[in-house]
């Protein structure tokens, strides 16, 4: 201790002194005297202590109870008390006071040669103008304002507190405490600890005092700091209470500090080798890896490298179904599994797995099981107003409005429901897009299949114009069967006078279900009808020749 700092402390003795002097004067007295209980007085909450003065002293029963509200003493015990004072000429006494004053009496007798900055622990019980009394195990402080240390505008009065011993007074039985100096000391000690923590690479030992949701509170060396969840574990943020419990012993390292809010920032990982930097020597995207599926969440898994790593795999990178719901559909923790690295970011600490792509790709099965022309069964998954997309086993083909059905204008959400189990057949399988078309009108007898079975080449047939185009005359002759007319086999009829609606004859000159064409011939109708007008003529037997003819003149 420096001059000045020891003239400061002389000073403040001095002050002490007069401040306890003007307390043991007001005190009136304070010394311990040993008295009987003569009367108890349970309606005025006074006991009368016979202390051999001209009246009894007045002790508050309060004093001369247990916990549970019955009396420590009885009428005719004797007791020691303390003179606190007067109150119409009859004494007043403490029972409390003269323990206290006696245990002080004690621990000056035990701790005079060690006191000095001895720790101490009590509760603020009151106040005078020259500071605050503080008791602890039955022991009665003293506490000067200016060691007190307590905020403005709060009251400590019930607050427990730790100090630090300035002074034994064994002639006034006191002893004098500082909070001031208590605290002065354990935030150099804290600074002197933090140095040493913040020393680069430190690596210590702490006990684990709170777990909370948001990481650790562990005390090093008197002087506690936090571990936040982040810095538990390389995997990421964890739950601290799955890994440890209060108590445990741990090892940390300092890696921050806030001095004006005396913050500590402790972490566990750092104290261990950091695995990313072994992830990126061994690890390239494309590497498969066995992994352990940790945890399941509806967005994906997280997966256990087993060298505190921790890889996300995303619901889409689950499984080739398009409809995946959940993983745990697909996937139980602590399933062990092979996966595909997709991506690896050290600056991120992002490592993305694919459990799909060591899957058989479905479209690749498909191929291998399927071909154009097949005849399949599959379940409607999605109706659309284009037409409705069909599963057949892992993969899902389109049945297009236009091949649902040879009814004109049919849309598949009209005539399908979702579930509904439908026979079709592949018309087209694309590769490179991955696209399967379907037809299910396919394996139905088309209008023009009926048509056939009826028809034939040369037969006469009546239509009505559906559309008239630069190049012909479509004619809708049966329903679901259109022919053509072309413009050169129209005649004798004229392009300009053929409307929407007419009806028009024709015969049939071209009859193709496989390509469902059939076209239709006015010209050569009108030399049919010429022809079968003579073949008529020259069978019939009424006819004349000139033979006849002869015959009847001569």
């Amino acid at each position: 201790m420096d001059k000045a700092s020891m003239e400061e402390f002389e000073n403040m003795e001095e002050d002490f002194a007069s401040m306890l002097d003007a307390y043991e004067k007001k005190e009136q007295g304070g010394s311990i005297t040993d008295g009987v209980i003569v009367e108890i007085r349970e309606n005025d909450n006074q006991a009368l202590v016979d202390v051999g003065r001209k009246q009894e002293a007045a002790v508050r029963l309060d004093e001369l109870k247990n916990e549970d509200g019955s009396y420590k003493f009885n009428v005719g015990d004797t007791i020691p008390v303390v003179i606190t004072g007067y109150r119409n000429e009859r004494p007043q006494a403490s029972y409390l006071k003269a323990v206290r004053k006696a245990n002080i009496r004690k621990f000056i007798e035990e701790h005079e040669s060690d006191a000095e900055n001895m720790v101490v622990e009590g509760k603020v019980v009151r106040k005078n103008r020259g500071g605050y009394f503080v008791v602890g195990d039955e022991i009665e402080f003293f506490m000067p304002m200016s060691q007190a240390a307590f905020a403005m505008g709060k009251n400590p009065i019930g607050k427990e507190i730790k100090a630090v011993i300035l002074k034994l007074d064994k002639e006034r039985d006191s002893i004098v405490i500082s909070r001031r100096k208590y605290l002065d000391t354990l935030r150099k000690e804290r600074k002197e600890i933090v140095d040493k923590l913040m020393e680069e690479g430190k690596v210590v030992e702490g006990e684990i005092k709170k777990i909370t949701s948001y990481g650790m509170f562990v005390d090093v060396g008197g002087v506690e700091g936090l571990v936040h969840y982040s810095e538990i574990s390389y995997k990421g943020p964890v739950n601290p209470a799955t890994l440890y419990k209060e108590g445990d012993k741990v090892e940390v390292k300092a890696i921050a500090y806030d001095p004006k809010k005396r913050h500590l920032s402790l972490s566990i990982k750092q104290t261990m080798p950091d695995p990313w930097e072994e992830i990126v020597e061994q690890l390239e995207e494309g590497d498969a890896i066995k992994v352990i599926v940790s945890n399941i969440e509806p967005y994906g898994a997280f997966v256990d490298l087993g060298n505190d790593i921790e890889g996300f795999l995303h619901v889409s990178e689950v499984s080739w179904d398009k409809d995946i719901k959940n993983p745990k559909d697909y996937l139980n923790v602590g399933d062990e599994i092979d996966v595909e690295v997709i991506e690896i970011n050290p600056e991120t600490r992002r490592l993305r797995v694919s459990y799909k792509n060591l899957q058989p790709k479905p479209f690749e099965e498909f191929l291998q099981n399927y071909k154009e022309g097949d005849v399949v069964k599959g379940v409607v998954t999605t109706l659309t107003d284009f037409g409705a997309f069909v599963r057949i086993g892992k993969v899902e083909g389109l049945l297009h409005n236009q091949d649902v059905s040879w009814q004109k204008g049919a849309k598949a959400k009209d005539l399908l429901a979702k579930g509904d189990e439908v026979e079709v057949k592949i018309i087209k399988i694309d590769p490179q897009q991955e696209r399967i078309s379907l037809s299910k009108k396919a394996l139905e007898e088309s209008p023009i299949d009926r048509f056939a079975k009826e028809h034939n080449i040369g037969d006469i047939v009546k239509g009505r114009v559906r559309d008239v185009k630069d190049f012909g005359v479509f004619v809708e002759i049966e329903d679901g069967v259109d022919a053509l007319i072309r413009k050169e086999d129209v005649a004798p009829l004229k392009m300009e006078e053929i409307n929407k609606g007419d009806e028009i004859e024709g015969v049939i000159v071209l009859l193709d279900p496989a390509s469902n064409k059939v076209r239709l011939s006015v010209r050569r109708l009108e030399r049919q009808k010429e022809r079968d007008a003579i073949n008529e003529l020259n069978s019939s037997e009424d006819r004349l020749t000139i033979g006849d003819i002869i015959k009847d003149q001569l």
